[in-house]
């Protein structure tokens, strides 16, 4: 199984198949990078070289009780890249991946990247200040931490099942296959890092990451996401980016790149080409 250790001594779990230009993936909370499948063999078919890793304390990386925050998810994806010598690389990030990918590209230079990709994506900030009225209140996140700690199981069936995919709007016809394929995502990382998780993708202000990033970078995001409510997250962030670019999916969810793969890997593949 290909891993790396990290300068703390944390096992990071990857995937890197076939060749050509990179494409890196990072995925959301608190999934693994079994999330980007799809993604993945569409672009390798396409050519390139693709990359996903388990996030710290996610899927196969090691369950460890520290270090679940943006500095430290941002240097494990550094330690990755540079452990895999990537250069010209895509990096492609979903919700809280999104997250980590500016704050990666912000922290560690641009040397390395040709583009970035917030898909669904936190940033710039999820939770409601008094500047940033539009966020959620810090009592949707304190009930998210209570769930998972008392019964994350019956918590994730719910997720999976209703707000991430959509599956609760009416005339949408819930797939069990991937409600389940997401609570066994879940259920595979460790608890304290999805705990600590949800403060890392709700209270990191990345304001600052997007104003230093210069490389283009493609916002995408469902008008109707219910996890990352779209008028506080996308239009702000492309407005923050120098050479952002905005595309919106009318009634698309929050869970996109799985229910509308056809149309998020087309798009993808012609900002990638462009």
């Amino acid at each position: 199984m290909p891993t790396i250790t990290t300068t703390d001594g944390v096992e990071i779990f990857y995937k890197d198949w076939g060749s050509g230009q990179p494409i890196v993936f990072s995925h959301g909370w608190p999934l693994s990078s079994d999330d980007w499948d799809t993604q993945m063999m569409f672009f390798l078919d396409h050519g390139y070289r693709v990359i996903a890793h388990d996030r710290r304390g996610h899927g196969r990386s090691s369950q460890v009780a520290q270090g679940h925050d943006m500095d430290h998810y941002a240097d494990d994806l550094a330690a990755l890249t540079e452990h895999l010598d990537l250069h010209d690389a895509v990096h492609v990030g979903h919700s809280t991946g999104g997250g980590e990918v500016a704050h990666y590209i912000a922290r560690h230079g641009e040397a390395r990247v040709a583009k970035g990709v917030l898909i669904s994506s936190v940033p710039p900030l999820m939770v409601q200040t008094e500047s940033n009225p539009g966020g959620l209140p810090k009592s949707v996140f304190d009930g998210f931490q209570a769930q998972v700690a008392q019964h994350r199981s019956t918590f994730y069936r719910s997720l999976a099942s209703e707000p991430f995919y959509g599956f609760n709007r009416e005339g949408v016809e819930p797939d069990e296959a991937i409600i389940e394929n997401w609570w066994r995502q879940g259920m595979m990382g460790g608890a304290k890092a999805h705990y600590d998780g949800i403060v890392a993708f709700s209270q990191t202000d990345f304001t600052e990451d997007l104003k230093k990033i210069t490389v283009p970078v493609l916002v995408m995001h469902g008008d109707d996401d219910q996890i990352v409510p779209y008028a506080d997250s996308a239009p702000l962030s492309a407005a923050l980016l120098k050479n952002g670019s905005l595309k919106t999916y009318k009634g698309f969810p929050h869970g996109m790149p799985t229910t509308q793969a056809e149309t998020i890997n087309a798009d993808l593949l012609t900002f990638i080409q462009v």
